[in-house]
């Protein structure tokens, strides 16, 4: 399975950057060896529109031009359920195991994702009420991702 994180935004360089290209890259090497071929960052750049739907629409568009047909699609949003680090893993574990070949973790932009993508995604994923930097929410999802290949892998786990 190939795992893609497809993020609105382009992180500057900096410690952000570092920090969930490192987690990235420690979520590949240990997922090859469990049957994740692919661990990748993909960014995109913010729309330009003027109106919120619009750059909405627009950043949309982006997005599924960058997820394969048939993907596993959970996205970030506020109104999403939150899942304990193990149920992640698991979900990404059973959709790897009913060979379903590339799962997409989407971050849209400062605005939000669009009403339609957001209502065709497999699973919305919510990290709180809180609201987080897009910075921040990216290092989350990435180490999220290298976490769950842990998981997954049988590395002891520190919450149990």
């Amino acid at each position: 399975m190939r795992l893609l994180l497809v993020c609105v935004g382009r992180l500057k360089a900096g410690p952000e950057r570092a920090l969930a290209a490192r987690y990235i890259e420690r979520a590949a090497a240990t997922g090859r060896a469990i049957g994740f071929s692919q661990v990748d960052l993909r960014e995109l750049g913010e729309s330009r529109a003027a109106r919120a739907e619009d750059r909405k629409r627009e950043e949309a568009k982006a997005l599924a031009a960058q997820i394969p047909p048939r993907a596993l699609v959970i996205v970030l949003d506020k109104t999403g359920t939150q899942m304990a680090s193990r149920e992640f893993a698991a979900k990404l574990g059973r959709a790897r195991d009913a060979a379903i070949a590339d799962a997409a973790l989407v971050i849209g932009g400062p605005d939000g994702l669009d009403a339609a993508f957001l209502a065709s995604a497999s699973v919305t994923l919510g990290l709180g009420n809180m609201t987080w930097p897009h910075q921040l929410v990216r290092i989350m999802a990435a180490e999220q991702i290298y976490r769950a290949m842990t998981i997954l892998s049988g590395h002891p786990y520190h919450r149990d």
